[in-house]
């Protein structure tokens, strides 16, 4: 492997060896905490414009397979990628690739042998920055960092979003969640019609909703209210997806005008979305929460939710007021993670249900949207 460094806007410095592809790549640095589930995060369209540190020290033992890609155009979203030790043994009856493989045949620039625990506990620290992967002089790749757009107002949701709507036909097939050879969640009634808005969705969401008995069409960021009611449906969906909500004032118009006209369910972005069409604001967080072991508390059961999660940005549970109602709270700093607002029939989480990869504690939400619609 080739020499390589990583280096940070604050003038950090950290070698390493390249295992992806060749050349430079720019991003914010972040961190997350899943022990497994790489490939779901390397697609994953909320990492976009990120370059992804691992915090679990081995990472592609398991390789890499064709089913699993969470982007809706099944390619790697993330704008680096970096490792403490990229493993050089396979083992896994579902691989079809290696990572570092993988990762060449997608362009992805990555960098191995980087202390990851010290790079953790430096963005912890000081907070998520830019940073940039290369090859060459580590000033100039300093000087790069340095000129990288930050995340505070940047629409990256018009880089991922469909052009075209589409029908959302997969199931979840042999992983469905269940408990004692049952589903967690039975499909009982006609199936109902929804209208997902993809800011960047994740595929298990979709899988998900249709598991729940939702026929699913998916439309473009830039679909209007008028266009999205004119397809009657019973409820309406709000994606995940990448950078600053406060960057999406079209989006937060068009949420406004469905408000209280259907029911309406918002995950991650979606969430935030939600959150400002009924007034209130979001901020920046210090170095995020991503990982698979996130505690959240629901705040009118007292029940704790170990929860997948993965966004930079949340609501400002101050600014709720009497808008809405906060429903869930991270148990690590106190902040939003779920909202309910009755006389628009609509509610969010700032987490991620669906668990790919993660536990299925939230799975029940998926019940719960559909309950909403049959009330």
């Amino acid at each position: 492997m080739t020499r390589a460094y990583l280096a940070l806007a604050d003038g950090t410095v950290l070698p390493g060896k390249s295992f992806g592809a060749e050349g430079h790549t720019t991003g914010e640095v972040v961190f997350t905490t899943g022990m497994s589930g790489y490939q779901e995060v390397l697609t994953d369209p909320s990492f976009t414009a990120q370059i992804v540190t691992m915090t679990a020290p081995h990472i592609g033992n398991t390789g890499v397979n064709a089913s699993d890609p969470e982007s809706t155009n099944e390619k790697p979203m993330v704008a680096g990628f970096i490792v403490r030790d990229p493993s050089p043994v396979v083992s896994n009856y579902r691989s079809e690739q290696t990572l570092g493989d993988y990762l060449k045949s997608h362009q992805v620039v990555a960098i191995g042998d980087i202390d990851t625990r010290y790079l953790t506990r430096h963005l912890r620290d000081k907070g998520s920055q830019n940073g940039c992967i290369g090859t060459g002089n580590p000033d100039d790749l300093v000087d790069l960092a340095r000129q990288t757009p930050a995340m505070e107002g940047l629409d990256l949701v018009s880089r991922v979003t469909p052009q075209e709507e589409y029908e959302f036909n997969e199931t979840q097939g042999a992983w469905i969640p269940e408990v004692m050879g049952k589903p967690l969640i039975s499909n009982q009634g006609d199936r109902l019609k929804v209208v997902a808005v993809d800011f960047g969705a994740k595929r298990n969401i979709f899988r998900c909703l249709t598991g729940a008995g939702c026929d699913v069409t998916a439309v473009p960021a830039s679909y209007t209210a008028e266009q999205i009611l004119a397809k009657n449906p019973d409820g309406i969906f709000l994606s995940s997806g990448p950078g600053d909500p406060a960057a999406l004032a079209g989006a937060v118009s068009m949420v406004k005008e469905l408000l209280g006209k259907k029911p309406i369910f918002g995950i991650c972005l979606g969430h935030q979305l939600l959150a400002r069409a009924l007034g209130a604001g979001t901020y920046k967080l210090k170095f995020g929460h991503r990982g698979l072991n996130q505690p959240v508390k629901d705040v009118k059961t007292g029940r704790v939710e170990i929860t997948s999660q993965n966004h930079g940005f949340v609501v400002d549970v101050d600014s709720l007021g009497d808008v809405a109602q906060t429903s869930h709270l991270h148990l690590n700093d106190g902040t939003s993670e779920g909202l309910i607002a009755p006389g628009a029939r609509a509610f969010g989480v700032q987490y991620h249900p669906e668990a790919a990869a993660g536990p299925h504690d939230a799975y029940y939400l998926f019940k719960r949207f559909t309950d909403l619609i049959r009330e």
